[in-house]
């Protein structure tokens, strides 16, 4: 109310002037009297007590039931539930899971047939071999393991191969050979390549059909060839290799994927490898390494299975489960912990969500100050708390002008502020003229009008939030999440602006008045008014009193005087105006 017979007071011109301004602050509700002024500056630089915390150290004693016990409802600095993605994929969004574990296994090109095999496998008939030997006789052959496994070595005989593997050749045909000739002679034996072989892939594939390869190829080889699994039909976790018509291996291709570990088998001609119908599907989303849709071995799976397989972030504290049963929408909340004995169904999804209230609040620090510039407070810690933690010289800082700057706040005055402009857009364009005259004036008025509209929409708020009395006593505001607390500079000038002849910076002196530095900055200019003077307070306080005497870091603003006589719509005009002054400033 006070502010409003202030405004009447000043009229038109105090009103344009303002909403002009840059954006301004709000004023917090201060203490009632009895708590020890902030004015008064010790000589010296004030440390923080033995003991306290520092920088992003807690603030306040964590065993301090009143310090940790939540009251009240959620705040805005909590938010609500949230889902963050892992560090090293800054790239993915948090989402709903679409690709199946696994999928991308065969993603490649098919691969080319091996002409050397690996170490372990098992060589039979079909596969090339080289045997050569030197000294007291020498001999060199590359022949291929006929059908009954053996090799021919002229001056030697034959030696079994077929059932040794890849690795084991340079000692079995050593020792053959050792049983003909005891000494002086050396053998060097080595595998050329495996013999091709026809299996046949079916099942839910993407081109079944008679594959050839390698017999030293493995199962995900042929399944690559076969275009690999078909991600929504197949399974990659129930595989089976079929030999004469019986099952000779099962796969599960998780065990590769997650531990790199195959059947050891060597496939012969004419086997049939069998990818079976998908199982049962369960899909983890949100805060998790593996955003993926899971496979059930069975027909269900257990929550901390799917933990395993999800991995979710430290930061998941919750999860949301949802599904059908008995034909109808399931929808179930848990924690992590809880979702751990949970029993998951096909087609389920587990949503992981960050959904526990921080128990502290980071707070920045701007301005003059000695100590860290981020500071980790608990979630209810007082604004007067945290000043007590900050380190700053009194003889640099004006801790009388400390202020809060609020993201939230500034979120707030920058709705409110379009909700008066969008009123006064429509008001201007549905305004009814009763002759040409009038229109042709409201046609001018308009495209002023439009023209501040536009200026006012650009403007951002700040967010500041005045802490400070006249006595630099600080308000007891709770600090929220992502403040930052503004220390400003000490200094000893008063700057002089608005409509005045020559703005500029005055030396501050005590026995000085407003309008002394009026007439030190060349007195008011042809549209300033004596009557109509504002002091801007370090802090963002505004005074709209004549007989204020302005301190040290002051803003002293001469504000033009305006005619609301060439204004049609002046009421409209004052009235947006008006709104608008309230929400950047408050006025003292």
């Amino acid at each position: 109310m006070r502010a409003e017979m202030t405004l009447r007071r000043f009229g038109l011109p105090v009103l344009l002037a303002l909403a002009l301004l840059h954006a301004l602050p709000v004023a917090a509700q201060l203490p009632p009297p009895g708590l020890a002024p902030r004015g008064a500056a010790p000589p010296a630089a004030q440390p923080l007590p033995p003991g306290a915390p520092q920088g992003v150290d807690a603030l306040l004693n964590r065993n301090d039931p009143i310090s940790t016990q939540r009251l009240g409802t959620a705040t805005q600095a909590e938010g609500g539930a949230i889902a963050v993605g892992p560090l090293g994929d800054p790239m993915r969004v948090p989402g709903p899971a679409t690709a199946v574990f696994g999928a991308t296994l065969f993603n490649r090109a098919p691969p080319s047939p091996a002409d050397t095999p690996n170490p372990n496998y098992v060589l039979g008939p079909g596969d090339r071999v080289s045997i050569t030997i030197w000294g007291f006789v020498e001999g060199s052959v590359q022949s291929i393991i006929d059908q009954d496994g053996n090799v021919f070595i002229p001056q030697v005989g034959p030696i079994r191969l077929a059932g040794t593997r890849a690795g084991d050749i340079q000692r079995v045909v050593e020792s053959e050979v050792r049983r003909v000739y005891a000494q002086q002679v050396q053998v060097y034996a080595t595998v050329l390549s495996t013999g091709s072989l026809g299996v046949f892939v079916t099942g839910y594939v993407r081109l079944p059909g008679r594959h050839l390869g390698a017999a030293s190829e493995s199962v995900i080889d042929y399944l690559a060839r076969a275009g690999g699994v078909d991600p929504g039909r197949g399974s990659f976790r129930n595989i089976v290799v079929r030999r004469g018509g019986r099952d000779v291996a099962r796969v599960d291709l998780y065990n590769f994927l997650l531990s790199g570990s195959l059947p050891q088998i060597s496939l012969q001609q004419g086997d049939t490898i069998v990818v079976a119908p998908q199982g049962a599907l369960v899909g983890a989303d949100g805060s998790v390494r593996n955003n993926f849709l899971f496979e059930v071995a069975g027909r269900a799976m257990a929550g901390s299975e799917l933990l395993r397989l999800a991995a979710p972030l430290p930061a998941a504290t919750n999860a949301v489960i949802r599904g059908t049963r008995g034909g109808q929408p399931f929808a179930r909340y848990v924690t992590v912990r809880e979702l751990s004995s949970a029993q998951l169904l096909d087609q389920d999804t587990v949503s992981f969500i960050t959904d526990a209230p921080a128990p502290t609040v980071r707070v920045s620090v701007e301005g003059s100050r000695i100590g860290p510039s981020v500071l980790i407070a608990d979630r209810d810690a007082s604004l007067c708390t945290v000043l007590d933690y900050i380190e700053v010289d009194p003889r640099l800082a004006n801790t009388r002008g400390v202020f809060l700057l609020r993201p939230g706040l500034a979120q707030a005055q920058q709705r409110t502020i379009n909700e008066a402009l969008d009123r006064l857009e429509r008001q201007l364009f549905l305004a009814v003229s009763a002759t040409t005259g009038v229109a042709q004036i409201r046609a001018s008025e308009a495209n002023l009008v439009a023209s501040y509209i536009q200026r006012a929409r650009r403007t951002a708020p700040e967010g500041r939030l005045v802490v400070m009395d006249r006595s630099g006593r600080c308000a007891d505001v709770r600090v929220q999440d992502g403040d930052t607390i503004v220390i400003p500079e000490r200094v000893e000038t008063v700057l002089v602006g608005g409509e005045v002849r020559a703005p500029q910076a005055v030396v501050w002196r005590q026995n000085m008045r407003l309008s002394d530095y009026i007439e030190a900055a060349g007195g008011f200019a042809e549209r300033g008014s004596s009557g109509s003077v504002m002091i801007r307070k370090a802090s963002g306080r505004l005074i709209l009193d004549a007989n204020e005497a302005p301190e040290p870091g002051d803003e002293v603003v001469a504000l033009p005087m305006l005619d609301p006589k060439y204004f049609q719509i002046g009421s409209d005009l004052l009235n947006v105006i008006f709104q608008t002054a309230l929400v950047y400033r408050t006025f003292d």
